[in-house]
């Protein structure tokens, strides 16, 4: 192992990810009147709610995939590591992996500015 090598992998053990809440549904507006029609707004809440999620994930790995292709250099161009996006692409499906990819990359880039 080369020393560039051995520096390269100390400055990964000293990052640590930051840690992240999943994501809610939305809770639904209280009705002052309900009518016999009136969907039930809780489980349409929900079913909005994960078609945002999957949809969202989706997007993310159209994106990324492509990307893990590249050499570490091009990644670091746009500020990216490879580490980080194969993180995100194993997240739960609650946690919203592109917030999670931006907020890794403010903490890598407040870690290397100290």
């Amino acid at each position: 192992m080369t020393e560039l090598e051995i520096e390269t992998m100390s400055h990964y053990q000293d990052f640590r990810r930051p840690q992240l809440r999943p994501d809610a549904p939305a809770k639904p507006p209280e009705l002052e009147l309900y009518m016999p029609a009136t969907p039930p707004l809780a489980f349409m809440a929900t079913v909005e709610f994960w078609v945002r999620i999957f949809r969202r994930r989706h997007h993310l790995r159209r994106l990324f995939l492509p990307l893990l292709k590249e050499d570490d250099e091009m990644l670091a161009d746009i500020g990216f590591e490879r580490t980080d996006i194969q993180w995100a692409l194993n997240l739960p499906l609650k946690i919203d992996a592109l917030k999670a990819l931006e907020a890794c990359r403010r903490a890598r880039v407040c870690s290397n500015v100290k």
